[in-house]
């Protein structure tokens, strides 16, 4: 599900190198590398849900209360074929409550893209 969601955020986010990592060569380390056009990194964690609740391993927890800048959470909700995107911070939050009280920092792909487009 990962998989066809990675090929969406390729298709539709431009203007950001992306380098997808593999899963197994760090445990909780976020599924793209990406750099902008301002020069600055950050990392995105796609999780795919056809409900409230977003699973994370530990190592993902931990990775991003650790890194809490520059970090975020796209999620795809399956059913209602959407996306929400959250900041690596709110990793604790999505984790105990969902995505649902959670507010988002974007909730449409183009929103998402200007948000990656100005990392700073």
């Amino acid at each position: 599900k990962e998989s066809k969601f990675w090929l969406q955020v390729k298709n539709k986010i431009k203007d950001i190198l992306f380098v997808r990592l593999e899963s197994w060569a760090s445990a909780g380390v976020p599924d793209l590398l990406c750099y902008n056009k301002n020069g600055k990194f950050f990392t995105v964690e796609l999780k795919v849900t056809s409900n409230n609740s977003v699973r994370f391993s530990p190592h993902q927890i931990s990775f991003h209360v650790q890194h809490p800048k520059n970090t975020f959470i796209l999620i795809f909700l399956e059913r209602q074929r959407a996306i929400k995107l959250y900041e690596g911070s709110m990793i604790l939050d999505l984790h105990s409550r969902g995505h649902g009280p959670c507010a988002p920092v974007a909730d449409s792909w183009i929103k998402v893209q200007e948000i990656f487009v100005n990392v700073t």
